[in-house]
């Protein structure tokens, strides 16, 4: 579990840096709300909240990525979004959930990719 964990860690430093790159401001990270789910980044886009799910994995053999965002996680992202900017005080009249997918190829270079407003 721990080098699920590496990975996983890996992977939300890079998509933060990436999101940066593109002027993102990275406000939060794996930020949880008790039991009921994480959320592994939040950032602003202009005048934008945006909750980013963060898919990483060393390859394909099991799937893209982002296949793993399914109706039930992106339900569970909507009320955790809800509950973030209730906790954090933000009145936001505009939000957005993205998915970023980190392929971390042995060997290979790093392939990102990112979806705008998944849910």
């Amino acid at each position: 579990m721990a080098r699920k964990d590496e990975v996983g860690a890996r992977g939300e430093t890079i998509a933060a840096a990436y999101l940066e790159e593109l002027g993102y401001e990275v406000v939060d990270r794996n930020w949880r709300h008790g039991r009921r789910g994480e959320i592994d980044l939040v950032a602003r886009d202009g005048d934008e909240t945006v909750f980013v799910e963060v898919k990483t994995r060393s390859g394909t053999a099991f799937g893209h990525p982002l296949e793993a965002v399914t109706a039930d996680k992106l339900a569970r992202l909507r009320m955790l979004a809800g509950a973030w900017c209730r906790s954090a005080r933000v009145v936001s009249s505009s939000i957005r959930i993205d998915a970023v997918s980190v392929l971390l190829p042995p060997g290979r270079a790093v392939d990102i990719e990112h979806v705008r407003g998944v849910g």
